[in-house]
């Protein structure tokens, strides 16, 4: 049985064979043609993967570059070892100027997020009522402010709402320093009711040496403001009191009008 079937794939090789051999030169073009492409996968894999080798040789940087770059990592590394070790000594001194001097150590601010949830249209300039309350832990005279600047502080507070009275109501004083290099000192006080993006900085010394643009920030004087909040940017500046003070007009960074969202300052 075994043989039979050996004849039989024998004979059929060999009717195979005679057929190849009596086709025409074009058709046996074709079927190279077609036996060649059941390989070429194959023969694909083999050369991408004798091409591995070389790419990779490609891809290893020569050794002069490695040095080069290993000696700028070495330069940067460094220079910042000396910047940190500056940075200790410079920390280290300001500890004992504070030490010395009684200065109180600077902590990061404490903020919560408040919605604007009511204004007085007979009160639009003077007071908000936000979202938080006493459940919240706020109470009176937090300051309350945007990431533009110092929006007023709370003036009375329910279990679950305060009210706000703002920077351009006459009852929210507030103790203000003029970024300039003798960092003159005043009041700010409300500039007037026809327009509220602008308050009166009082109380300068007659020879403050003012310009327009200077920064305006909270002096940390008075207990309810932390020095550093901004509030605005002087916009021009006059004597005052037969020259005794100077006042100066100053451009609120926070839109008043349009409060939607406030950050309660909390110690």
């Amino acid at each position: 049985m075994l043989k039979q079937k050996h004849y039989i794939v024998l004979g059929a090789v060999t009717l195979a064979t005679l057929l190849l051999l009596s086709l025409p030169p074009r058709d046996t073009s074709r079927l190279k043609l077609a036996i060649g492409s059941w390989f070429l996968p194959l023969f694909g894999l083999a050369g991408t993967v004798q091409q591995l080798p070389g790419a990779a040789a490609d891809q290893v940087l020569p050794r002069r570059e490695l040095l080069r770059q290993l000696e700028t990592l070495r330069h940067e590394n460094d220079q910042l070892r000396a910047q940190a070790a500056q940075a200790a000594a410079i920390a280290q001194e300001n500890e004992q100027f504070r030490v010395l001097f009684g200065w109180q150590r600077q902590t990061p601010w404490k903020l919560k997020l408040a919605n604007v949830v009511m204004r007085d249209p007979a009160n639009w300039w003077h007071t908000v009522q936000i979202d938080l309350g006493s459940r919240d832990g706020v109470r009176e005279n937090l300051p309350v402010l945007t990431t533009d600047g110092l929006v007023g502080r709370i003036s009375s507070v329910s279990y679950t709402h305060a009210q706000v009275v703002l920077i351009s109501d006459p009852n929210c004083k507030v103790s203000a320093i003029v970024e300039n290099p003798a960092h003159d000192t005043g009041i700010v006080s409300p500039g007037g009711p026809l327009d509220s993006s602008f308050v009166e900085l009082s109380y300068l010394s007659g020879n403050a040496t003012l310009r327009a643009g200077q920064n305006v920030i909270t002096s940390g004087l008075g207990g309810v403001f932390p020095k550093g909040i901004p509030i605005g940017q002087i916009v021009d500046a006059r004597p005052v009191e037969f020259g005794l003070y100077t006042e100066a007009r100053v451009k609120l960074l926070v839109n008043l009008g349009s409060l939607e969202q406030v950050w309660v300052l909390f110690p």
